[in-house]
């Protein structure tokens, strides 16, 4: 299957069927969630940082010879593609071992996810519990790609089986937490996801975007549903 122009018929599809006024924003809301996109990337780039030296050391420990990000293209706002960074946390071949355990996949629908990865390297084990593994998203959310809050940012081979309405997520800029993040992470199939980002985006706003960040905070303590 070509992805590439599976999605790009996926856009065609977006653009010609998702109403106007889904997911619009108010210039002054934009203006002020960018803002605080901003200040919070910032913010938490200079008080992480001894976190993302630490994390930088355990992963040149363990494999020397590996990249410590692992960058990957994404399918963002309105299907624009993008490169998402997050801290590595498999081994360095993991995308070429995928196609021998895509039929493991526990997740229903377009996305997936297994227990037990055998790809997963040790130190990746833990980043991932806590989400530390996402903290070089905020690099994402300071050149404008990604928000701090809304639907997380899927790849163009899971946009290829989107339905219309699964295509409603890219409506707005996707982001490094949501509803789904703490209401279940990967305990939640993907319809209920999709559910979920369509209900953030038809009730945007600064304060529903701050309680989604102090929840997430909570949720990465308890690393409830993080694999």
């Amino acid at each position: 299957m070509d992805v590439g122009r599976s999605v790009e018929k996926k856009n065609e599809i977006y653009e010609s069927t998702i109403k106007n006024d889904f997911g619009r924003q108010s210039l002054f809301f934009r203006l002020f969630k960018r803002v605080i996109d901003i200040i919070g990337s910032l913010f938490g780039l200079i008080v992480l940082s001894p976190v993302f030296l630490i994390v930088t050391f355990l992963i040149r420990k363990e494999d020397p010879n590996g990249s410590v990000i692992f960058s990957q293209k994404r399918v963002g706002k309105k299907g624009r593609l993008f490169t998402m960074y997050k801290f590595r946390s498999m081994c360095t071949d993991a995308e070429e071992q995928l196609h021998d355990l895509i039929e493991l996949n526990e997740i229903k629908g377009a996305m997936f996810k297994i227990k037990d990865d055998p790809r997963v390297t040790k130190i990746g084990k833990k980043i991932r519990k806590t989400s530390i593994d996402e903290l070089p998203q905020l690099l994402n959310v300071l050149k404008g790609e990604m928000s701090l809050v809304g639907p997380r940012p899927p790849l163009q081979r899971e946009v290829a089986e989107y339905s219309q309405h699964d295509m409603q997520r890219l409506s707005v800029k996707p982001g490094c937490t949501g509803l789904w993040q703490i209401r279940g992470r990967n305990d939640v199939h993907f319809d209920d996801m999709v559910d979920f980002d369509l209900e953030y985006i038809e009730n945007q706003s600064i304060g529903n975007d701050c309680k989604i960040i102090f929840q997430t905070i909570k949720v990465m303590f308890l690393s409830r549903g993080a694999y």
